[in-house]
């Protein structure tokens, strides 16, 4: 009875003590995830006014250039590649013209006869016109004379434009650089056969950069050129300012949006590459109203998240987690896009996070 007395007791101890260390674990744990939570900012979907044009856009380089050829032929040199420097002139690929030597060649010949013949006429011309002054020799003799010698002449003229065509087509066959910058594309290789207007190549102007936007219709008359804009690059973390040097006057063959372009300075061009997404703020004196069809859910382009071919965004879940959901877009107004499906005009959703978010973090609304 002893015995079973004093082992019960210890058991019960036991008990008591895996307890009390789990109920410490679990309060750890819970300490441990709300110090880990990710702060962010949270909102709802709307379409209300906002103060100044804020628009997406695209870094490009301010003169862009496809390197082609007007002939047909095998590709003998092409050494270049993606993302080599070149020089204004330099020499970049070369297009077999075996066929347009040996016909320069013909041509050669054929001015070289001509021009004989041109000096034997003019001779005759010479001759004749003395004999006509001293009247021996008709009118009708001087005039097929005549004939003969201009005939001669246009003949020359003939063979030597066709000298020029040859050569003309000639230049055609040794591609050069328009200007100094740096390959971006590489669309063939040597032994490949070229064809007229095909791209062999893509040069973007090394060191010159400007931002291409699209602008709704219904606030492009709001921007005029030399405006001041604000240029954001999300992905390094950079911000600067430019001015609006160009607006496409038609949106025909734009689907409705108007393109800007907004250069950026020599000095803000570090760190700087093609292709890369901005966001542009062009302030205005009044708020701008962003015409969206009713009942539209819109949300800012800059808290849409991109996998593969899915979109999607953050949403705060029932235990105070990060949940990704995914949605269907429709058209960009601005800097906010239209949620079709997905998404309920009234759910909260994440602008911003101070960490990265991922299926499950714990978050706090700020």
């Amino acid at each position: 009875m002893i015995n079973l007395k004093t082992t019960s007791g210890i058991f019960a101890g036991i008990v008591l003590i895996i307890f009390s260390a789990c109920s410490s674990n679990k309060k750890e744990a819970t300490v441990a995830n709300t110090d880990a939570a990710v702060m962010v900012t949270v909102a709802t979907p709307s379409g209300s006014d906002q103060q100044g044009i804020n628009v997406s856009g695209q870094i490009e380089a301010s003169q862009i250039a496809n390197i082609s050829t007007r002939v047909m032929g095998f590709i003998t040199m092409l050494k270049v590649k993606v993302g080599d420097h070149v020089s204004k002139g330099q020499l970049l690929a070369s297009i077999s013209n075996q066929d347009m030597i040996a016909k320069r060649g013909q041509t050669e010949a054929m001015i070289a006869e001509a021009q004989a013949a041109l000096n034997s006429a003019q001779k005759d011309y010479d001759r004749f016109t003395i004999l006509y002054k001293q009247q021996s020799a008709t009118a009708k003799e001087l005039d097929n004379v005549t004939l003969q010698y201009n005939s001669a002449k246009s003949k020359l003229e003939g063979a030597k434009q066709m000298r020029n065509e040859v050569n003309a087509s000639l230049g055609y066959t040794s591609l050069t650089a328009p200007f100094s910058g740096i390959v971006t594309q590489k669309l063939a290789d040597a032994g490949s056969m070229a064809n007229p207007g095909m791209p062999l190549l893509t040069i973007e102007q090394s060191g010159s950069y400007q931002v291409t936007a699209s602008v709704p219709e219904n606030i492009i008359n709001q921007i005029h050129q030399g405006a001041e804009a604000i240029v954001t690059i999300k992905s390094i973390d950079k911000t600067i300012k430019g001015a609006v040097v160009q607006i496409n006057p038609s949106s025909q063959f734009t689907g409705g949006q108007y393109i800007i372009k907004v250069n950026i300075a020599d000095a803000d061009k570090k760190g700087l590459y093609a292709g890369m997404y901005a966001t542009v703020s062009i302030p205005v004196k009044e708020p701008v109203a962003i015409v969206t069809p009713g009942n539209s859910v819109m949300v800012p382009i800059s808290s849409i998240e991109h996998r593969d071919q899915l979109t999607g965004l953050y949403t705060i879940g029932s235990n105070n987690t990060a949940l990704l959901r995914w949605v269907r877009l429709g058209k960009s107004y601005g800097d906010k896009v239209e949620v079709l499906s997905g998404l309920e005009k009234n759910e909260q959703f994440v602008v911003t996070a101070d960490g990265k978010l991922y299926n499950g973090v714990p978050v706090k609304i700020k």
